[in-house]
């Protein structure tokens, strides 16, 4: 009698063509990448403490403007925006689209998309993400929608908000521009939104630069504060008269155009060249940037 020997489960012969196959590697074989809800990234990135600081001080910058404008004598007029704040609702608002389209809502581009990634890698996730599994394209794609859709939002938020809080201080105006050209609420509210997608066009180049940068490195930071660092060396670069009509392709130069679709006759011309280098270096960068991510090395 021979001593029975203990066994161990094993794969299952198939019926059918009598062939092992093993259920495990069956499932995983061949199997797509499983794609992201957007909803699920759109979710994370709401509900992240920098979104939150972020939106909460864009909300906040009317409030600190109207309190920073009660601290002065009173007096309206001028030629600068600024000096028109106090008019009314409508010139309030232009005027904290001026004061942040440069500066604030360029940071917020910045940290919307140059965080996302590095902070998937700092919080040692991004490999589990690619292993669930799901394409690098469709996360990165995913990421980028989410950077976009929480810009435009942003910048829409912000004059929409400044309105409120300019009639509820100075009250319901209509619009005076520093040339001394008025616009009923009728004529500004179209050229207002135009203006607001102008600024949301020109934030692309900001959003396609933080995310190349985003996926050339792993620390947040460094992403954001690079992509603002691009701008403000573009902007020294723009100062420099000796580069002549070079300085039309830096990033960022047009970004004042949007203030010629306030103007008595809309500056077509400067806002198409605004929109158009804008959507080059969105494009170039973007493309750069899925480029590497596809051949990146996933260590963290």
């Amino acid at each position: 009698m021979t001593p029975s020997t203990a066994t161990t489960p094993g794969p299952r012969p198939s019926r059918s063509t009598g062939r092992t196959t093993d259920r495990s590697t069956d499932r995983s074989a061949g199997r797509r990448p499983t794609p992201l809800r957007w909803r699920v990234e759109l979710g994370r990135q709401v509900g992240r403490r920098r979104t939150l600081w972020g939106f909460g001080l864009l909300l906040a910058l009317p409030v600190i403007l109207v309190g920073a404008f009660s601290l002065g004598d009173g007096g309206s007029g001028g030629g600068r925006f600024v000096d028109l704040a106090r008019q009314g609702s409508a010139n309030f608002a232009v005027f904290c689209l001026f004061a942040s389209s440069d500066f604030l809502l360029v940071i917020l581009a910045a940290l919307f998309a140059g965080d996302t990634v590095p902070s998937e890698a700092s919080w040692s996730s991004l490999r589990y993400l690619l292993v669930a599994p799901v394409g690098r394209a469709r996360l990165l794609t995913s990421k980028l929608v989410v950077a976009l859709v929480s810009t435009v939002v942003a910048t829409v938020l912000l004059p929409a908000w400044a309105l409120l809080v300019g009639g509820l201080a100075y009250g319901w105006a209509p619009f005076s521009s520093p040339a001394g050209v008025g616009l009923s609420w009728g004529e500004l509210l179209p050229r207002l939104a135009l203006a607001v997608a102008v600024v949301a066009v020109n934030l692309v180049q900001v959003i396609g630069i933080a995310l190349l940068i985003g996926t050339l490195n792993d620390a947040p930071l460094g992403a954001v504060g690079g992509a603002v660092l691009v701008t403000i060396v573009a902007s020294i670069l723009d100062t420099i008269d000796q580069l002549g009509d070079l300085r039309h392709a830096l990033p960022m130069h047009y970004s004042r155009a949007w203030v010629r679709a306030l103007s008595p006759d809309i500056g077509w011309t400067d806002i198409q060249l605004s929109t158009l280098w804008s959507l080059i270096y969105g494009v170039v960068t973007i493309a750069a940037a899925y480029w590497w991510f596809r051949r990146k090395d996933i260590l963290s």
